[in-house]
């Protein structure tokens, strides 16, 4: 079963929630010529405004205007000068939430899976279609509560002690992978 998932799906769950729910889904990429589909095996959840770790945690900027668009749309931005991220816009319109995906399998890190897969700021605020060159399918792999590894999100200690802490960090043990 091959299924690509819709933007409406992207706006009928809570961030944290829909995060679990993309591991064992597939991310398709396509360009001119190829098409490579990759596992997800690691997510991070942004949640609005009262999360301190978002990006929207500040409120609305030109930045994050992607974050207030209705879910299923990429959110593409640069980390450190140096790696683009990608995050896909959850929830309502008006409501910024995003899930970094962090890594497929046989890539991890965020920055190393848009340099391997050609993603760039270009794909920012673009839905997540196959038009676009970038989207999720579903392809019926079942990732149950205990092949999944959940934790705090990683780098965001400047957003204190309780948002640094919130375990929305989730991925699929390697060892599942086997």
């Amino acid at each position: 079963m091959r299924k690509i998932i819709q933007p409406g799906e992207f706006q009928s769950r809570g961030t944290v929630v829909l995060a679990r729910w993309l591991l064992g889904k597939v991310l398709v990429r396509n360009d001119s010529t190829e098409r490579r589909e990759c596992l997800i095996c690691e997510v991070e959840a942004y949640d609005g405004e009262r999360d301190l770790a978002c990006h929207a945690s500040k409120g609305r900027t030109k930045r994050t205007e992607i974050m207030y668009q209705a879910g299923g749309v990429w959110y593409v931005y640069l980390c450190y000068g140096v790696h683009e991220m990608l995050n896909l816009v959850t929830g309502p319109a008006n409501y910024p939430a995003a899930i970094l995906i962090r890594g497929v399998e046989g890539i991890s890190g965020p920055g190393r899976l848009t340099k391997q897969l050609n993603i760039g700021r270009n794909l920012n605020g673009a839905p997540a279609m196959p038009a676009s060159g970038l989207h999720v399918e579903d392809h019926g792999i079942k990732v149950s509560r205990k092949m999944i590894i959940v934790g705090p999100r990683v780098g965001v200690n400047y957003a204190g002690p309780v948002w640094s802490a919130k375990p929305w960090r989730f991925r699929i043990d390697p060892a599942q992978l086997k």
